[in-house]
């Protein structure tokens, strides 16, 4: 039985592991775990940062995303962006993300401080492309450049 529930700082460990999976995955980075445990804590230590959820499957974690508030004066509202999205392999292909998407646009929907979600995905990334379109987002007309330090 799928379950989705906003996650608790006891999940932090998990959570961290699955960033890890996921750079490594997705970029082939490999990520400093302290930097990255740091970073999950920080979340839970300052609630303004975002908020994790997590989908559990027989009590285990098996997938997580962190919602990351921006505020929009274009939309006098604030943009949820869909960040640090993993789901392990082995639970691919049976709508974990579908379910956890869902979950998240219907908490948008019902806000009338929320005013939508973004999200950003590696260009070679072809099957999350996929997912995301058939979930009815669409590509935007903007393209994302960044500086990191």
């Amino acid at each position: 039985m799928i379950k989705i529930r906003k996650a608790k700082s006891s999940d932090s460990e998990r959570i961290v592991e699955l960033q890890l999976k996921m750079a490594q995955e997705t970029e082939g980075l490999e990520l400093n775990r302290e930097v990255v445990s740091k970073g999950v804590c920080g979340v839970f230590q300052e609630p303004a940062r975002g908020t994790y959820r997590v989908v559990e499957e027989n009590g285990e974690i098996v997938g997580v995303l962190l919602a990351i508030p921006e505020w929009s004066d274009w939309r006098n509202g604030t943009v949820l962006w869909i960040h640090s999205l993993y789901v392990v392999p082995e639970a691919r292909g049976r709508g974990v993300f579908k379910k956890l998407y869902f979950n998240l646009k219907k908490q948008v929907e019902q806000s009338p401080e929320l005013a939508g979600l973004r999200l950003y995905v590696d260009k070679q990334n072809k099957s999350a492309q996929k997912i995301y379109e058939k979930l009815g987002m669409s590509r935007d007309h903007y393209e994302l450049y960044e500086w990191l330090k």
